[in-house]
């Protein structure tokens, strides 16, 4: 487990896919062989946060308790997710479409049209799944905070309405991450059974491993969500009941 006292260069040396991460933390590279709580502190950012975040994507047994929850500054949370979200959507499909097209162009027609239509079917699912959460789920914590510092008391009775039905909408967010991923792994079998024997080697090995690290990314990232965001959601709201 990485911890304050980590070299922050180290982390990525345990995973190289923390360096994917780093400009959803507001974090860059170039750290010398400055710790995880010298880096942190020279950017203004928690430590904690940073740890909780790195620690999930890097070792998939771990999950953490709610105490560990109340020790972080939460406050990170859901701008990181937004940036999640913002960073598959903008940079990686765009990425994967142009080396699907790439791959399939020389396909038979009707192959090469049902893996786009699939692609493009995939990247709506993708976009409505996000703006479901950014719309339903992540003004929760927000709004569990203002019940726990004090709202005025009909402020406080709609929030908590508001929230119950927010909870219940959100129980179905581990199926959706589920059938989210297991959409890669169906594109990847299309792939695998048929892509042209003639595609370009580079593309398609850029489009099989960049597909492969989605899968990993998101699988990280919807952990985050259930493990972190959902268990801490449902804690303000026993808490303010």
């Amino acid at each position: 487990m990485f911890t304050k006292k980590t070299r922050f260069a180290d982390m990525f040396s345990a995973n190289n896919n923390l360096v994917l991460l780093m400009p959803r933390l507001g974090l860059g590279l170039g750290v010398g062989n400055r710790t995880v709580e010298e880096v942190c502190s020279l950017n203004n950012i928690s430590a904690d946060f940073v740890l909780l975040v790195c620690n999930m994507y890097t070792y998939c047994d771990y999950q953490p308790t709610m105490e560990d929850l109340e020790q972080t500054d939460l406050s990170m949370l859901v701008p990181y997710l937004r940036a999640s979200h913002a960073y598959y959507i903008g940079e990686r499909m765009p990425h994967l479409e142009r080396h699907l097209s790439g791959v399939v162009h020389r396909s038979d027609s009707r192959y090469a049209d049902a893996m786009m239509a699939f692609f493009e079917q995939y990247k709506r699912e993708m976009s409505d799944h996000f703006a479901y959460e950014e719309q339903h789920v992540y003004p929760r914590l927000q709004e569990g905070k203002k019940v726990k510092e004090g709202a005025s008391s009909s402020n406080t009775q709609a929030i908590k309405q508001s929230g119950n039905q927010a909870l219940k909408r959100s129980s179905n967010l581990s199926s959706s991450h589920i059938g989210m991923v297991d959409k890669i792994s169906d594109l990847l079998q299309i792939l695998y059974k048929y892509m042209p024997s003639q595609a370009d080697t580079e593309e398609l090995n850029e489009l099989i491993f960049g597909l492969l690290q989605l899968s990993s990314d998101f699988e990280r990232h919807a952990a985050i969500e259930e493990h972190v965001l959902m268990p801490y959601l449902h804690h303000l709201e026993r808490r303010n009941r």
